[in-house]
């Protein structure tokens, strides 16, 4: 098959982003499919380009690198402009390129522009894949505010399901709740996914910090992200006299300079904030972490998430402490393999960590069984095969 894949975040092992396309493809392009991936440039990928488009060849996909810069720093403007401008540019590439089935990879919605040009202009077989549920996310944030706008974007969410041969939630809980609006909809569940032998191959670590001694928080650092509250549950820690326990901050966003200045003022002492780095130099400060605290801000919507560091920290063999309520919840519990906190409470944060530290075999065994879970479940070739199913099945469907 000849699949064309719309993405704007594309990034290998190299970068500081998920990998999921990435390795996807390349196990795709592996079984004989040819692949084109069409991105951008976003701040955390180990992509760049020159002039407007960059026509490059990585493991053997094909990708098509549009030098529009994404950064989750820049203002909501200018972040809009940005995807606005991708949407435009690779919409060339849908209505040029040869392709058996396209995907559009959401967020941003706007992806669905060049799937659907795809789709109604050459008559291509479009499969959507739902990250996030988005515009929900945005409008409980308060990122969409306009009502105008508001019902523009659900009537466009609307246009691109309805118009997709299949759609693919990153989650359980997103496949539940598209599947719940648009009945008629043939709606999928494939996970985000881990790099299983990259993360659970043992790492010399040669960080600062103490092995098995700090919490570690990797990725955006913002308000999605509750970063602010994993900086309260430092307080209580010192508080408490626990300065045994460091939280360790790897990650950039637009809340990092802010939390950083708060921790001078404030004189908080066990907080380290590091920047990006490429997934391979992660691997050793995630192994060797007391556990690894994935804070997103307490709104129901989120509890549908499915977020690279979930994955990633059960294939280091990292208990979890986690604060969404829908299907991870329900997973961790049914593993034991970590913890759900109230997303308000960061005192359960500090509460846990002072559990896990104080109990070392809880800890090893908690990191043993994930990462066997991981192993089970979120195996990126596995997890590529199931989505290679999904979209056999569409390009046969007559």
């Amino acid at each position: 098959m000849k699949i064309v894949y719309f993405y704007q975040y594309f990034s290998t092992s190299e970068g500081s982003w998920g990998t999921r396309v990435y390795e996807f493809a390349r196990n795709w392009v592996e079984q004989g499919h040819e692949v084109t991936v069409i991105s951008s440039i976003y701040a955390k990928s180990d992509l760049k380009a020159k002039g407007l488009v960059s026509h490059q060849v990585i493991d053997g996909i094909h990708v098509k690198v549009i030098n529009v810069l994404i950064d989750n720093r820049q203002s909501a403007l200018k972040r809009m402009f940005t995807f606005l401008q991708y949407a435009v540019i690779s919409s060339w590439y849908a209505l040029t390129l040869k392709a058996d089935v396209v995907i559009a990879s959401s967020g941003p919605i706007t992806v669905g522009i060049p799937g659907l040009v795809a789709r109604w202009f050459r008559g291509r077989k479009l499969i959507f894949e739902a990250r996030d549920l988005w515009p929900e996310g945005a409008v409980k944030m308060g990122l969409l505010k306009n009502p105008m706008m508001i019902r523009l974007a659900y009537w466009f969410e609307k246009l691109c399901y309805r118009n997709s041969s299949a759609i693919i939630g990153l989650s359980p809980g997103i496949q539940r709740d598209i599947s719940f609006r648009f009945s008629k909809a043939s709606v999928f569940s494939v996970t985000n996914a881990a790099n299983i032998p990259l993360f659970s191959s043992p790492q010399p670590y040669a960080g600062t910090l103490p092995a098995k001694s700090y919490a570690i928080y990797f990725g955006n650092i913002g308000q999605v992200n509750h970063s602010t509250y994993l900086l309260e549950a430092a307080k209580l820690l010192m508080q408490a006299g626990r300065s045994d326990i460091q939280i360790l901050f790897i990650g950039e966003g637009q809340l990092k300079q802010a939390l950083k200045t708060q921790v001078l003022h404030e004189k908080i002492t066990n907080v380290l904030f590091l920047d990006l780095m490429p997934k391979s130099a992660l691997v050793a400060y995630l192994q060797h972490a007391l556990a690894s605290v994935i804070p997103l801000k307490p709104i129901p919507v989120f509890d549908t998430s499915s977020p690279n560091k979930l994955f990633e920290s059960m294939a280091a063999g990292v208990p979890v402490i986690q604060t969404t309520q829908g299907w991870i919840k329900e997973f961790i519990d049914q593993h034991q393999v970590g913890f759900t906190v109230d997303g308000n409470a960061p005192d359960q944060v500090m509460r846990k960590l002072i559990q896990l530290k104080d109990n070392p075999s809880l800890t090893e065994n908690m990191g043993y069984k994930a990462q066997q879970v991981a192993k089970v479940y979120f195996d990126k070739n596995k997890l590529a095969a199931e989505m290679l199913a999904i979209i056999t099945s569409v390009y046969e469907k007559t």
